[in-house]
């Protein structure tokens, strides 16, 4: 199943973990049975779309500590 989503009517928001450096990730809502994710240094760029059950485990996954600290 291929989905579309459109970049133009989108309101973009800044992750609440933001440190304020301007190296983080945007989100939206309200796309329809999807997680629009874009990084926030680049927002004419591209983004990642992922399903809402795809971005449910990932985040999961980065709260348990699957991938590391990031430091």
């Amino acid at each position: 199943m291929t989905q579309t989503f459109d970049h133009s009517a989108a309101t973009w928001r800044k992750s609440t973990y933001s440190g304020g450096d301007n190296e983080c990730i945007e989100v939206t809502d309200g796309a329809p049975g999807v997680f629009p994710v874009r990084d926030s240094k680049d927002p004419l760029g591209p983004s990642l779309v992922f399903t809402i059950e795809a971005w449910g485990a990932f985040v999961t996954a980065v709260r348990a500590g699957e991938f590391g600290t990031g430091v």
